[in-house]
């Protein structure tokens, strides 16, 4: 009989997709020993139950259940142990990091899964270190201090830290420090990337140096596990065809990333000058406002007819995986959610990094200083990005000859060889995996 695995991944796609990437990277390698059973935390929406039942479809080994509202988490768990036996293992994404006082009523071995750099992790960890030796004041000489020395990341300022723990009266950083509490209780982290792409963060955390006056868990670096979705019959998709290799820049910032109709604007005028192909998905500026998006409204008059031989818009959403493995794209302006981070590292697309809300900010320090796999974007002091700065991030990433531009192309191609030699058998991501199978058995 196969032991059961059950996963509990947080609300939203981005946190969805790698848990399932997660199960099925376990199924792929310990198919006739273990099952696996994903908890969804709300009822999905209809895009996520046309993804969930490709994923059925591809993979019949994961079962899927909804935690409705009346049906509470350790409700499910009694159940699943009634009708089969108690789970080897419960991994919840971070963020449901209360669960864990669920599973430890009943005795399962408990894993937090990040689908987020070791950077991140590193941070995370060290949150109560910092919390316990600086006062409140984000612009103390000590807390700048603390932030340039944690253990595997690089100097850090304040304006580099996820805005939730930057207010040590809200609400949002009791959690998160009461989360580095746990977390560190915990039997094991499993992390969405892979050791050569962030070499000193993650021996920092094998070696527990964010954890000096604790015991720290173990840490299994299992990445870069991202979808294949192939997204067929996409119109952008037969666009990219028709395109020359390696000279589109794509521009896509996530599913929750939005811009003002001014600094929509400015990318436009930016491409426009910058005489690159690109591929451009536009969102409206107000998350509230329904219906069709009107590009003409939004973008300079004419500007479509201009670049219409060279470019694309596209409103909403385009198949961001398949756009970057595309042969035509040699350049992404992204967002730095972690998740298109390894996308576009997966398929060596070096990047421009424009990081917008959550953890990117931090995201973008280590792509540009320790990875060295994107450019960085100078913001004005209220984010706004200006079209010249723009331009000229593209034009360097994509035509220069030397210099930066150069060397992110060429670093983004080795860590994509790196990526494939990872995932390999005998590669780092694989060994970690089989450590993490092994553990559920003691």
């Amino acid at each position: 009989m196969k032991e059961t695995i059950v996963l509990y991944p947080a609300m939203g796609r981005g946190h969805l997709v790698p848990m399932v990437e997660l199960g099925k990277f376990i199924l792929t390698h310990h198919n006739s020993t273990l099952s696996i059973t994903i908890l969804l935390p709300s009822p999905p929406d209809t895009a996520t139950i046309q993804y969930l039942t490709t994923v059925s479809a591809a993979a019949p080994s994961i079962i899927f259940l909804n935690l409705s509202p009346s049906q509470h988490l350790l409700r499910t768990l009694q159940s699943i142990i009634s009708q089969s036996s108690k789970p080897k293992a419960f991994i919840l994404d971070f963020f449901n990091h209360s669960a864990a006082n669920v599973t430890a009523v009943l005795d399962i071995p408990t894993y937090y899964y990040f689908p987020n750099a070791a950077s991140c992790v590193s941070l995370f960890l060290h949150i109560p270190t910092i919390h316990h030796n600086t006062t409140t004041s984000k612009t103390g000489s000590n807390y700048i201090n603390m932030l340039r020395s944690i253990p595997g990341l690089p100097p850090l300022s304040p304006e580099d830290m996820p805005e939730p723990i930057l207010d040590h009266r809200s609400r949002s950083y009791e959690s998160f420090v009461k989360m580095s509490i746990e977390m560190r209780k915990t039997n094991g982290l499993i992390v969405n990337t892979f050791e050569k792409l962030e070499n000193k963060a993650c021996l920092a955390l094998k070696n527990g140096e964010d954890c000096v006056e604790t015991q720290q868990p173990r840490v299994f670096f299992v990445g870069p596990l991202v979808s294949t979705s192939n997204g067929d019959g996409d119109e952008c998709l037969s666009w990219l065809d028709s395109q020359p290799s390696r000279s589109v820049v794509f521009l896509s910032f996530g599913s929750y990333g939005r811009f003002s109709k001014s600094q929509i604007r400015e990318i436009a005028v930016a491409l426009e000058r910058s005489g690159q192909r690109f591929l451009w998905v536009v969102r409206n500026p107000n998350s509230n406002v329904g219906g069709e998006l009107k590009l003409e409204e939004l973008l300079p008059k004419g500007f479509l007819m201009r670049t219409k031989e060279k470019g694309m818009v596209v409103g909403n959403w385009a198949p961001q995986v398949a756009v970057l493995s595309h042969d035509s794209v040699g350049g992404f302006v992204t967002h730095c959610g972690w998740n298109s981070v390894l996308e576009a590292v997966s398929w060596g697309v070096p990047m421009v990094a424009w990081p917008l809300y959550a953890e990117q900010r931090l995201n973008r320090v280590v792509m540009v200083e320790e990875m060295k796999v994107a450019l960085p974007l100078k913001e004005n002091d209220e984010g706004f990005v200006r079209a010249t700065e723009l331009e000229n991030r593209v034009r360097e990433l994509m035509n220069s000859e030397s210099g930066r531009g150069k060397e992110v192309r060429e670093s983004v191609s080795r860590a994509r060889n790196d990526a494939v030699a990872a995932l390999s058998d005998g590669g780092s991501s694989r060994v970690a995996l089989n450590g993490l199978v092994e553990s559920w058995k003691h």
